[in-house]
């Protein structure tokens, strides 16, 4: 393959001042990022920062979502004219997060740039998503997010090459001058990985004989993936997958795997004759929802669950060094935990935050309350995954989802969990309501006027293991005198107004709670939350926007 002399470019632009990063790189409207140079000045930064040493290999995909395309043919001449060597590209510019991660890791890449605004809608009036993982696979840390945004306030020049537009759906090999453009399968990597994990030979079987799965892409990502995996690997059958093709807009459907969002995946776990699994994934792969017949799973059961049983899986059967959850999940893991005698991490909202501990070997598994559950295998949440051990459990203990979650609580006790999600249209009350709070933290204990008696409170912070990098203002907790828990915290993932996240939890023990709803077991602690937070005085709003 012979290179062509390149004509580079150095375009002068206006600083934008809006490119700070979330819990998960930057997410705006797709209008935003068609604005002239928007994108070109988010990407400046990413390699403003990195500094990467020339010829070194990153790689690119996305969700598929409103805009990949374009991205991916503009990122890709501006990696040339930054020195790239060679630019490893999902086929059609697709990606799932998780496989992104993975080929970052087995390719050696100094890093990944990554295409999604994951569970947010699609399409043209939709969002649209970026962020940069680093040579481990995992998401950047704060630190270096914080230096990127840094440039884009001061990023007035971007360089890029005057070059043809990529063929994309055909795997091989081009270049762009002498950065070499490899368009590689998106699924065999990664499919190759879940063989070495899990066994197939008994989900085979088991799919075969006694296990009916249904899996929901919802036209995003992992449509293919799971075409690959369960069908042609595992020989589900085909109709046993649907929204499988990845469109732009989703198809409508909102690509969140939520009991809101894909209520009618709910809808089919209670219907007679459900399958004995359903499971879904979201925009890029990295959610999952667990369903079984008349039972759906919470994502810190699921959590716990796993640890509990990791002699199902090969990949597992020694267990893990340790554990880690995010602040607002569940604890129902730390009982687990304590009884296997590993440590367990509380870690503020966002992946990036499990990364060193996995990097430093101090855990093995890690999940958080939306929908996000991995392990050590990659540096990504991973939904196929999840799916592929929660089959693994019902194969390798020969119980259906409700007798395995069932069998939990018995022996461990029931985590009642809900997150109240209160969308907020003017960002600056939702402020006032964190700020009011946090100020009168201190004098919180104590009180029991609201409900609950409340016994402490705090500031969420924590103090990185492995790094010692210190993060505050994480959330604001406050415990009751019963047991329960109270978490408050402002997203970080949206892309207008604020969205306010109430999280409560509390662990009963006994025969009756397999029968007992969130909803009641956590009333009273909900009335406190809202009356303490004052959240109808700041907000306007007397209920939550949405219950999860």
């Amino acid at each position: 393959m012979q290179s062509k002399k390149l004509k580079l470019r150095e375009v002068d632009c206006v600083p934008f001042d809006d490119q700070r990063s979330g819990t998960a790189g930057l997410r705006k409207k797709v209008t935003v990022f068609q604005q002239q140079h928007y994108l070109e000045c988010f990407v400046q930064s990413i390699f403003d920062t990195l500094k990467l040493e020339p010829g070194s290999t990153l790689v690119l995909g996305g969700d598929g979502r409103y805009y990949n395309r374009e991205a991916v043919q503009t990122i890709s001449a501006m990696a040339a004219a930054n020195g790239i060597g060679r630019m490893i590209i999902g086929q059609g510019g697709l990606l799932s997060t998780p496989a992104a991660s993975n080929l970052i890791r087995t390719r050696k890449a100094a890093g990944g740039i990554i295409l999604s605004a994951s569970h947010n809608p699609g399409g043209p009036d939709g969002d649209f998503g970026i962020k940069f993982n680093t040579a481990s696979g995992g998401q950047a840390p704060e630190q270096l997010t914080e230096t990127a945004y840094a440039r884009s306030l001061a990023c007035d020049r971007y360089k890029i090459a005057d070059t043809a537009a990529l063929e994309l759906d055909t795997p091989g090999e081009s270049a762009i001058g002498d950065t070499v453009v490899e368009i590689v399968d998106p699924v065999s990597d990664y499919a190759e990985l879940m063989e070495e994990l899990f066994d197939f030979e008994l989900l085979r079987s088991a799919l075969k004989r006694k296990i009916c799965l249904h899996f929901d892409a919802l036209n995003a990502a992992t449509g293919p993936y799971a075409n690959r995996i369960f069908c042609d690997m595992l020989g589900v059958s085909p109709e046993c997958i649907s929204n499988a093709t990845p469109l732009e807009d989703f198809g409508g459907i909102h690509p969140d795997p939520n009991p809101v969002d894909a209520a009618h995946l709910v809808k089919l776990a209670m219907s007679d004759g459900a399958p004995d699994l359903i499971g879904a994934s979201d925009g890029d792969g990295d959610r999952n929802m667990i369903l079984g017949s008349g039972m759906l799973v919470s994502p810190g059961d699921s959590l716990a669950i796993m640890l509990a049983n990791t002699v199902v899986a090969p990949g597992y059967r020694n267990g893990v060094a340790g554990v880690a959850r995010s602040m607002p999940t569940s604890r129902a893991v730390d009982d687990v935990a304590r009884e296997l005698g590993i440590p367990c991490f509380e870690t503020p909202t966002g992946w990036r935050f499990f990364c060193n501990l996995l990097e430093a070997g101090k855990i093995g598994l890690c999940g958080e309350e939306s929908f996000g559950t991995s392990s050590a295998h990659t540096r990504e949440k991973d939904g196929l995954w999840a799916i592929l051990y929660w089959l693994s459990m019902m194969a390798g203990l020969e119980q259906s989802v409700g007798e395995i979650v069932q069998r939990h609580w018995a022996r461990f006790g029931r985590c009642f969990f809900q997150r109240r999600d209160y969308m907020i249209a003017n960002a600056d009350d939702a402020d006032a309501l964190v700020q009011n709070l946090s100020s009168i933290i201190s004098s919180v204990p104590g009180s029991s006027d609201t409900g609950q008696q409340i016994l402490e409170a705090d500031i969420f912070e924590y103090t990185d293991p492995v790094d010692g990098s210190l993060s505050t203002n994480q959330g604001i907790r406050l415990f009751s005198a019963d047991g329960g828990r109270i978490v408050l915290r402002l997203s970080g993932t949206g892309t207008s107004g604020s969205t306010l996240r109430v999280y409560l939890d509390r662990t009963e023990h006994g025969p009756g709670v397999a029968e007992k709803s969130p909803a009641d077991a956590l009333a009273s602690l909900g009335e406190t939350a809202a009356a303490i937070a004052r959240i109808e005085h700041f907000t306007g709003l007397k209920q939550p926007t949405s219950t999860i």
